[in-house]
């Protein structure tokens, strides 16, 4: 199966997590990461899920999976060590047209959750379409090798000058050329030494605007 790549917004969106365990808790760190509204069906929670619980961050429903639990829901993640269970609850959500992930099971998945790297605003996806976890981590730590923090930083420097960038109203072949420019000098090695005040003048000499530069 081939799937659609691409970085789906669930900010304020209802999230079902089945199960309690360890898996499902790295399930809901995630869906809480990215601003879901998260629920967790299932009669025991790790001590994490239980303190997320009293402090209100996440929905616990302290029972069987029996279906009902999905009415509503964007988006459920099966993360029970009960295939059978698990199997329903991507059948379920088939029927209420509710996007699944059934843990290590692709077959039982809409979607599947790539190893991320993450440096601020840049995250980068790896993906064996569900064939190899084991090397898509080996990826990802190679990776997050090569690509420090300085990355993070400048994918918000960019982010704040695109807007200002934009703002000028400029012809898009003249704003391309000037971010084309300013990524062809040695702005990443400033960045990494920290000399802000010599990455804010690149940034003017190559793309004439001026921005404060904060150190990340």
């Amino acid at each position: 199966m081939r799937y659609y790549p691409l970085f789906l917004d669930i900010s304020g969106r209802r999230c079902v997590v089945v199960g309690g365990g360890t898996v499902a808790e790295r399930k809901v760190r995630r869906l809480l990461e990215c601003g879901a509204r998260v629920e967790v069906v299932s009669v025991t929670l790790t001590a994490v899920l239980d303190a997320l619980k009293q402090e209100g961050r996440i929905v616990h429903h302290e029972a069987d999976y029996d279906g009902t639990q999905l009415q509503g829901a964007f988006l459920v993640i099966g993360a029970t060590d009960n295939s059978t269970v698990n199997e329903r609850v991507y059948r379920d959500a088939r029927a209420g047209r509710i996007l699944a992930n059934i843990v290590d099971q692709p077959r039982l998945c809409d979607f599947i959750l790539p190893s991320l790297v993450e440096r601020g605003d840049l995250s980068i996806a790896v993906s064996t379409s569900g064939r190899s976890p084991a090397l898509a981590k080996q990826i990802r730590t190679e990776l997050e090798d090569r690509y420090g923090p300085e990355y993070g930083i400048l994918a918000g420097l960019l982010g704040e000058l695109r807007d200002r960038v934009l703002a000028g109203g400029r012809p898009a072949d003249e704003n391309r050329e000037k971010f084309e420019a300013l990524l062809a000098s040695d702005i990443l090695e400033k960045i990494r030494a920290r000399r802000w005040d010599e990455v804010k003048a690149l940034i003017l000499e190559r793309t004439g605007v001026e921005m404060e530069v904060r150190p990340g």
